[in-house]
């Protein structure tokens, strides 16, 4: 026999779905506003958005998720970062868009990735490139620079090993490199 499901329970799930992210948001927005001062790095007066809007601005991009489905808080501020790097591109692009040049907007690598400033575009282009060949480490990388995430912390929103983790850490460093390092 087919189970017929009922459209109530189905309302009050996703009320509850959205209960908990609205609490979630509300319990780290300090840390949520941490997030997007890294994602920003310094790049806050090129593309005159502060901190705090780039947070609110990712805040209403999720609120309007209808299936949100995060495995904690590490794992939270991981996507929160992802959607906050995509508002910063979509920012260039409509400026681009509106004819006003935008003025080149950089950020700086970590000592790991050769710890010199590229271009977000240039980076963002890099990101999507390793998403099509392996994903794992795209996410991996959103994680560790953008979110801040530790490799402890990335090895239990994965629910993969730590030595997994610092193998494809490795690995995704070594890509990067190659792709957006020193020309």
């Amino acid at each position: 026999m087919r189970r017929v499901s009922n459209p109530d329970h189905q309302a009050e799930d996703a009320g509850g779905k959205a209960a908990a992210r609205d609490a979630l948001l509300r319990a780290h927005y300090d840390e949520f506003r941490k997030v997007a001062g890294r994602v920003l790095n310094g790049d806050a007066a090129v593309l005159q958005i502060q901190p705090t809007d780039l947070a609110h601005e990712a805040v209403i991009r999720l609120s309007g998720l209808d299936r949100l489905d995060f495995k904690g808080r590490t794992h939270f501020l991981s996507l929160s970062a992802r959607v906050m790097r995509q508002i910063l591109i979509d920012e260039i692009r409509r400026m681009r868009a509106a004819k006003r040049q935008p003025p080149p907007v950089s950020t700086q690598l970590p000592p790991e990735l050769g710890a010199q400033s590229v271009d977000l575009e240039d980076l963002d282009r890099a990101l999507s490139k390793l998403e099509t060949v392996a994903p794992e480490y795209a996410r991996l990388v959103d994680q560790r620079y953008f979110a801040g995430l530790t490799l402890e912390e990335i090895a239990e929103i994965e629910e993969i090993s730590l030595a997994t983790v610092k193998r494809q850490w490795r690995a995704a460093r070594a890509w990067l490199v190659a792709e957006i390092g020193p020309r």
